[in-house]
């Protein structure tokens, strides 16, 4: 029997800017929002740079996967929308330091504009 869909609401990572949670639950998959690089610990963007802002976007699914009783290793399937591609290599750089083993699928697009003008946007989902 399917269990329901459970919201994953923590404030280890940032609260929605809009009518979405930051996760649902359903089974054994868990579907996190697109992250922005939203400092929940102060309410900053982190913006000065490609670097930090895929870190603490990195940081925020982190904190969801946690929360859910997940591990980095359960996400399957990441998108990642970036502003400026010419940005790939620092952001991979840190992307590949925090999925080691073996990587989840992946897709990377450039998009004209994301939520608040942020640089990074990712999500990702996640099963059992």
């Amino acid at each position: 029997m399917s269990e329901a869909k459970k919201p994953i609401q923590i404030p280890n990572a940032p609260a929605p800017i809009g009518p979405y949670s930051q996760a649902i639950l359903k089974d054994q998959t868990l579907y996190i929002s697109g992250q922005i690089p939203l400092n929940p610990k102060n309410g900053h963007l982190e913006l000065t740079d490609i670097t930090l802002s895929t870190k603490i976007v990195l940081e925020n699914i982190a904190s969801l996967i946690d929360a859910a009783g997940f591990d980095i290793q359960d996400v399957m399937m990441v998108s990642i929308f970036l502003k400026d591609m010419n940005s790939f290599d620092e952001m991979n750089k840190v992307y590949a330091d925090f999925f080691q083993g073996i990587a989840p699928a992946r897709q990377t697009v450039q998009v004209s504009r994301l939520p608040l003008d942020v640089p990074i946007e990712i999500s990702c989902i996640a099963q059992k």
